[in-house]
């Protein structure tokens, strides 16, 4: 197939050629004709004979050239070039030199490469004509293209791929307008007609098509190829598209590039996916044209052709009879072949049992049909249910209901399981009533449980005494007989809540509970009672019939009739001509004045006994006393003053008045604890002043001196001078402290050190005295600490290498005490050795 392709390009070559040749010749031949100068170059002379100038057609060249010699391309040449080889040519531009190549002589032009019109169509030079000897330009510059033929040397090919395409199951495919072009005989059948065109597109693919009328599929998508051959030339460019694979199942068209289905009964369930290959051929599709292909995904998608069908007819489950209302019995599922929505259904019982003891949901996640209980279960009245459950698919397409009903029905059964259940209580009524009269041991009611299970266990009974922790009542364990165990006041309860608990007399474990309400029936065993111990207020100038009070009752009895009282005045009330009472039938009564004028200086307080009778059975009487206060009035009738002093107060003292009693006395309550507090905080203040000016003495007296350095030894009266020695200056003999510094005489110096060294005789009793003061004091006084100035004073520290000097913490005298190793501690404690040295001296002279 090379080989023709190639022939046949050399053979259009030569053509071309050919053509070519023919137009310079005429060029050259036709003197008076137009001549085939350089654009906007001056054509003609004023004598009218053409001006000399180039003479050339446009130059093609053939792409893909394979042969040994250059490819002559055309030939330059001015009309004033006499054949002699005076006149040089010479060419510039894309490809001078290197490409197109030039005879200085002839101007043939000739290419020495091999092009490609699908890199580069076209190719712009200059041309020149010049004078050999004096290089002289006999013609303008001018510019002329050298176009790049084409030939068919690229196939189709499709850029956009990898195709994927879709397109739903049971698409439809039109056969309406195929049949109408062949008429009533033409078109027996549609796919008839598909299979004669399906045959001739078979058999001769590169006719770009037959004339029999083809079949109108539902659209899958659309492929195009691209060919880089010229499309303006020839038919190299021109594209075809044919189905290679899959041409049983989908179309394509052959100018448009568009997929169709070719058969209206795609099944997804069968297959859901296809692999179509698609070739594109140039040359229109003719003999010797290229061709490419691709292959397209073609994705079936689901409709809802599909019903759901149970895999089973019959589905058995079995629950137990005490399951509560809403417990799941069991899932079943119908299958559907369809896929995403089209395989969303819904379920529900067909018939009126399943309605009634079941209930059933669909599970949104699995699509399965959940079966629950919707009524409490007996075993002993009804072991096994059989319910019908339907399943219909919740979205239906309209177009597929000829294919059939898009439901389906299977038979559950379910098996109730027997166990044993605690006693039930028959009748359940809730309410007894009993006279609070009634004796201890009374009956009120019976209640009956009695076991539902099939073996009838005896029942037995009680009373959860949680509920009746008074024991109010009792019940026989036996016959569940209720009876009084204490006596009853409705008046104090009116109603009792209590539970019974009825259980097998073998099993106690299975106990049922009933909550019983004990109504308390009313005797009338309570008199009629003044609601308020009533007082009331006449002025003295009163006239008779005026209104003094309205008189009300209560009973804590609640007769079924209603409350009906008798107002009347006792016996020894009724001589009296001060007051009257009219009963006004409506449970009250109204106290008025009997005669004119009161005078409160001989009696300023009536009590007015009041006796009142209810309706009974049997009726019940008791006496009130209404006590009446005479009071002064002003002319407008208004109390201005009573004898009772609680009654003027309190009808003359204000609200506003207490409040500002009450605020007076919170105010001095409060003055009274400001002085407490700051009194003791005066006193703690002072305490606190004592305490330091003690501890600050004791900080003064605990001096070491200035060391070996320091001749002057402390002055301790200072802190003498704050104290009292008197009797210690009295007891030395003019031989004390005096009163001078450390620059007095050396009794002064002598006695700043510790009393043994200048005296024989040793007495620390001033010491003593201070220090047992002072214990005193800090026992004394709880909430002070004790400052310990002797143990502060005493302090050496833990890492002195020598031994305390001082005397205050040792219970020796000073004879019994060795200094001499004071000499050893060098220069600064020689002073101090000496000193020591010469009392321990003269104590031995004492001694012997």
């Amino acid at each position: 197939m090379a080989k023709g392709l190639q022939g046949f390009s050399w053979t259009m070559l030569l053509l071309l050629c050919a053509i070519q040749e023919l137009g310079s010749w005429a060029v050259h031949t036709a003197a008076e004709g137009p001549g085939l100068g350089q654009p906007g170059d001056p054509a003609l002379l004023v004598s009218g004979r053409v001006k000399r100038g180039w003479v050339w057609n446009q130059f093609f060249v053939v792409e893909e050239y394979t042969g040994t010699e250059p490819l002559y391309v055309g030939k330059i040449h001015s009309d004033s070039d006499e054949g002699d080889g005076s006149i040089k040519y010479t060419i510039s531009g894309e490809g001078a030199g290197t490409i197109f190549l030039i005879d200085e002589i002839t101007g043939d032009i000739h290419a020495t490469e091999r092009l490609d019109r699908e890199q580069k169509t076209f190719y712009t030079l200059r041309a020149q004509a010049r004078d050999r000897q004096t290089d002289q330009l006999l013609e303008p510059e001018s510019e002329f293209i050298i176009k790049v033929q084409d030939i068919n040397d690229s196939e189709p090919r499709f850029l956009e791929g990898p195709y994927i395409g879709s397109v739903a199951e049971l698409s439809p495919v039109d056969l309406t307008g195929a049949c109408a072009q062949g008429g009533t005989r033409g078109c027996p059948s549609g796919q008839f007609l598909f299979s004669l065109e399906a045959a001739i597109n078979r058999s001769f693919p590169l006719l770009g098509g037959s004339t029999v009328p083809a079949l109108r599929g539902t659209s899958v998508m659309q492929v195009m190829a691209s060919d880089a051959d010229d499309p303006t030339y020839g038919s190299s460019a021109r594209v075809v598209y044919s189905v290679l694979e899959g041409e049983q199942h989908f179309t394509v068209d052959s100018k448009t590039g568009v997929i169709r289905t070719a058969v209206a009964d795609l099944d997804r369930e069968t297959q859901d996916r296809y692999e179509v290959v698609i070739r594109a051929t140039d040359m229109a599709g003719q003999l010797g044209g290229l061709s490419g292909s691709t292959t397209v995904t073609i994705v079936v998608t689901d409709v809802n052709d599909n019903p759901p069908r149970f895999p089973q007819k019959m589905y058995q489950f079995s629950i137990v009879e005490t399951a509560p209302v809403g417990t799941a019995i069991g899932r079943v599922k119908a299958e559907d072949s369809d896929v995403g929505e089209n395989t969303d259904m819904t379920y529900q019982m067909k018939d009126e049992e399943g309605v009634e003891m079941f209930k059933v949901t669909t599970d949104s996640n699995t699509q399965e049909a959940v079966i629950t209980v919707q009524k409490p279960l007996d075993y002993e009245s009804k072991k096994v249910h059989t319910v019908v459950v339907e399943a219909l698919n919740k979205f239906v397409d309209p177009r597929f209901v000829d294919l059939g009903t898009f439901r389906d029905q299977t038979i559950v059964r379910v098996s109730v399981l027997d166990v044993d259940e605690p006693p039930e209580f028959r009748p359940p009524s809730n309410l007894m009533e009993v006279q609070e009269d009634a004796q201890v041991g009374s009956v009120v009611g019976v209640v009956t449980a009695l076991d539902p299970d099939t073996a009838n266990h005896p029942v037995r009974y009680a009373i959860d005494r949680s509920t009746d922790t008074e024991r109010i009542f009792d019940i026989d364990a036996n016959t569940g007989a209720i009876v009084t165990g204490k006596v009853l006041d409705r008046e104090t309860a009116g109603w009792h809540n209590i539970t019974v608990l009825a259980m097998e007399a073998d099993n106690h474990s299975q106990v049922s509970r009933a909550s019983l309400r004990i109504r308390i029936l009313d005797v009338n065993d309570n008199p009629p009672e003044l609601a308020t111990p009533y007082e009331a207020a006449v002025c003295e100038d009163a006239k008779p019939g005026q209104l003094i009070q309205t008189i009300s009752v209560v009973d804590r009895d609640e007769p079924q009739g209603g409350h009906r009282f008798y107002f009347t005045l006792p016996p020894e009330a009724t001589n009296s001509h001060h007051f009257s009472l009219l009963d006004i039938k409506d449970n009250t009564a109204a106290v008025h004045t009997q005669r004119v004028g009161f005078n409160r200086q001989e009696q300023d307080v009536y009590l007015l006994p009041i006796l009142v009778v209810d309706s009974g059975p049997p009726p019940l009487s008791s006496t009130g006393t209404l006590t009446i206060h005479i009071c002064g009035c002003d002319s407008n009738g208004a109390i201005q003053s009573c004898n009772s002093t609680a009654y003027a107060m309190s009808a003359t003292l204000s609200p506003g008045a207490l409040i500002a009693l009450l605020v007076c006395v919170l105010i001095l309550i409060v003055l009274v604890l400001l002085i407490l507090t700051l009194k003791r905080h005066h006193k703690s203040h002072l305490t606190s002043e004592d305490d330091e000016d003690m501890r600050d003495n004791v900080i003064k007296y605990n001096d070491e001196g200035g060391g070996e350095q320091d001749t002057e030894a402390y002055d301790m009266s200072a802190l003498r001078s704050l104290y009292d020695f008197s009797e210690i200056k009295g007891g030395d003999g003019g031989g004390g402290l005096g009163e001078g510094g450390p620059s007095g005489n050396p009794a002064s110096e002598r006695h700043a050190l510790p009393q043994w060294v200048q005296s024989p005789d040793l007495d620390f009793s001033v010491f003593r005295d201070y220090i047992c003061r002072k214990v005193e004091q800090a026992d004394e006084d709880l909430s002070v600490p004790p400052y310990d100035s002797f143990q502060t004073y005493a302090f050496e520290g833990s890492d002195s290498p020598v031994l305390s000097l001082s005397s205050i913490n040792t219970w020796s005298s000073s004879s019994e005490q060795d200094f001499s190793y004071l000499g050893a501690w060098g220069p600064r404690f020689r002073q101090l050795a000496a000193l020591y040295a010469g009392r321990r001296g003269e104590e031995d002279s004492e001694e012997s």
